[in-house]
């Protein structure tokens, strides 16, 4: 396999699988409908449902996430390296979804809420959701696409 030097690109045409696109992710949750409330009206997530045990949702963006409901004695404890991120303009609109989520915590059933910090070039919180997964929400001033522009800054 091959790895480009000017864009960090891995060359499909070396690879077994031939991709053409990064299409979706599974997250679990224990009731769908407290869920999507979380998803919709804090998250500010576009929500779809596609079968009787499952949802999707997408931001901006042409993954999607398929969030499939399996009951709250199917949940495990997720570590906050394992994350979604979300993205925002202003580090202002961090500290604002920060507040809400302190405000609201108890209302979209959120365990945990870290505060805000700059850390690896962005400025961010993260907290645990009802169904214990860990989102990030943050404003950096590289789009994460710069990343893979700029390529390998560090050699495997």
């Amino acid at each position: 396999m091959t790895h480009s030097a000017t864009t960090g690109e891995k060359s499909k045409q070396d690879s077994i699988v031939k991709p053409h696109r990064l299409s979706h992710g599974t997250l679990i949750c224990a009731d769908m409908q407290r869920t999507r409330r979380f998803y919709e009206e804090f998250l500010g997530l576009e929500v779809v449902r596609h079968a009787p045990s499952a949802m999707m949702f997408r931001l901006s963006t042409g993954i999607h996430v398929v969030c499939v409901e399996c009951g709250p004695s199917k949940l495990w404890g997720m570590h906050v390296l394992h994350h979604w991120g979300i993205d925002v303009g202003t580090e202002k609109e961090v500290d604002d979804a920060y507040q809400s989520a302190l405000e609201h915590k108890d209302e979209y059933g959120i365990r945990a809420i870290m505060k805000p910090v700059t850390q690896h070039g962005a400025y961010s919180f993260y907290l645990q959701d009802l169904d214990q997964n860990w989102w990030e929400i943050q404003c950096s001033p590289l789009d994460h696409e710069a990343y893979f522009a700029r390529g390998d800054v560090v050699s495997s």
